[in-house]
C-alpha cells in the first residue's frame, strides 16, 4: 500500500472521490461509477485499480486508519506509553472522523459483520500495527510477556468496543472520561506484573 504522499494524482483523486461518496451516501450506496465521475476519470480507470466498490472502500478505510494512527502516535516515552497514547488518541479521532461516523450510522450491518462475523482488512492492519508496538514495548520491558499478535487481538477488541459503543454510554461517560478510562484499561492490560501503571 502506497503512503498518501506516494499516490499518483489519479489515485489521489479516486480516493478523495471515494471518501466524499462514502461520507455522503454510505458504503452500500457508493458506486464505482459515481466515484469515477467525481474523480474526473473513466470507469475503466477505476476498475483497473479496484475490481469493486468493496475493495476500494476497504483500502480507503485502511488508509484513513493509518493516517489517524500515524498522526496520533507519540514519539516520546517507552513502548507501552507510545502504544497506549496512539490507541487512545486514535480511538478518539476515529469517533470524531466524519467518514467513520457515517459508516457507524448508515452501515451498521456492515459494522456488525466485522465486529461479530469476521476479521476485516482494517482489523488485520490494526492487529499488525498493535503487534509491532507490543514487540517494541516487550523489547524495552514496558509491556508484559505474551504472544504479540494475541495481545494485539485483545487490544483491538478493547479499542473497537470503546469506539463503536461510545455513543451508548455518552451520558454516563463523556468523551474525555472515556479516553481516560480507555487509557487506564489498556495500561493495566499491557503492564508487566508488578509495574505501576
Amino acid at each position: 500500500m502506497l503512503s498518501p504522499t506516494e499516490l499518483s494524482p489519479i489515485d489521489a483523486a479516486i480516493f478523495d472521490a471515494a471518501r466524499a461518496c462514502v461520507a455522503e451516501f454510505g458504503v452500500r450506496r457508493t458506486t464505482l461509477t459515481e466515484v469515477a465521475r467525481r474523480a474526473g476519470v473513466s470507469r475503466p480507470t477505476v476498475y483497473r485499480r479496484w475490481p469493486d466498490t468493496g475493495s476500494l472502500v476497504a483500502e480507503l478505510l485502511v488508509r484513513e486508519l493509518r493516517e489517524i494512527l500515524d498522526a496520533t502516535t507519540p514519539v516520546a516515552g517507552d513502548g507501552r506509553a507510545r502504544l497506549v497514547g496512539s490507541v487512545v488518541t486514535g480511538a478518539a479521532r476515529i469517533r470524531e472522523n466524519p467518514l467513520f461516523a457515517k459508516i457507524f450510522r448508515t452501515d451498521t450491518d456492515l459494522m456488525l459483520t466485522y465486529v461479530f462475523g469476521r476479521l476485516g482488512r482494517n482489523q488485520r492492519a490494526l492487529i499488525d500495527l498493535f503487534a509491532a508496538g507490543i514487540r517494541a514495548g516487550q523489547a524495552d520491558g514496558s509491556i508484559r510477556p505474551g504472544e504479540p499478535v494475541q495481545l494485539a487481538a485483545m487490544l483491538l477488541l478493547i479499542a473497537q468496543s470503546a469506539v463503536q459503543s461510545a455513543g451508548t454510554v455518552a451520558g454516563l461517560l463523556p468523551a474525555d472520561r472515556l479516553d481516560a478510562e480507555l487509557g487506564r484499561a489498556i495500561e493495566g492490560y499491557l503492564a508487566p506484573d508488578g509495574a505501576d501503571s
